[in-house]
């Protein structure tokens, strides 16, 4: 809370800014001298222009580099179970929602977002069933375009072009990601009548659920770039259950923990 007001301290800014010194601000202004110092600190590390300090940059604004098997992963996560939120400073939060049953998931998530944005502190929030990996960058939205008002699966969902090549060249940690966020390797089971007996036999399978049908085609389009079948269980679901395309799942995604 800004006990002085916003009023008060934008003045207090425009005099620094225009060279006044802390003392001479903090007397005409009738305001502690430590409060104006930090103020300056606060506006100063806003702008960039702390000694020894440099904003993080953006690989969308300032060309930095992206790791883009990271990113592909990520992707994957924040399209099934991520969003952003934007602060009164213009700061946006990212937050992925990993459940607490799988703490490896857990553990690449954070490590994905830190890969991915370097300079930013990776948080993690425990809330009830999961924890929130959470990050905060002025520069998300550049990363994920998708952001939006209202819920994913009420919107149109694409990629960009850079994307689509990040994805078109990392596909496995893009349906990685996919699988950790909204899908699931079960073990199914099912009867069969053998000379005139049935007999139980059991076989793995794995789910994909969405309810956006953008985010769901843009997972079959990339099991079809892999080389994975699928069936469409149901208009959310997506089943993989052919023994080949499981044992390339297996080799590649596995099941969560």
């Amino acid at each position: 809370m800004n006990a002085h007001g916003t009023e008060v301290r934008q003045k207090a800014l425009t005099l620094l800014r225009n060279g006044a010194r802390n003392a001479d601000v903090a007397r005409q202004l009738n305001i502690p001298a430590g409060t104006i110092g930090k103020w300056l600190h606060l506006d100063r590390s806003r702008r960039g222009e702390c000694p020894g300090r440099k904003p993080p940059k953006c690989p969308r604004c300032d060309d930095r580099p992206l790791d883009h098997v990271a990113y592909a992963y990520l992707l994957g996560l924040y399209l099934g179970d991520g969003c952003i939120s934007t602060s009164r400073r213009d700061v946006h939060f990212l937050r992925i929602a990993c459940a607490d049953a799988w703490p490896g998931l857990i553990d690449a998530c954070a490590e994905a977002v830190h890969a991915v944005s370097p300079g930013n502190k990776v948080s993690r929030v425990q809330s009830q069933g999961c924890q929130y990996v959470t990050s905060h960058s002025k520069h998300w939205p550049c990363l994920f375009p998708q952001h939006g008002p209202g819920k994913k699966h009420e919107r149109l969902i694409a990629l960009e072009p850079w994307q689509q090549e990040i994805v078109d060249a990392q596909p496995w940690e893009f349906i990685r990601g996919l699988i950790h966020s909204d899908g699931c390797r079960i073990t199914n089971w099912a009867t069969r009548l053998v000379a005139g007996e049935r007999k139980r036999y059991e076989y793995p399978r794995y789910f994909f659920t969405n309810l956006s049908g953008d985010i769901i085609r843009l997972f079959t389009t990339t099991l079809d770039h892999v080389g994975v079948e699928w069936r469409q269980a149901n208009l959310r679901n997506i089943s993989i259950a052919r023994k080949a395309s499981v044992a390339l799942m297996d080799t590649h995604v596995g099941p969560k923990h």
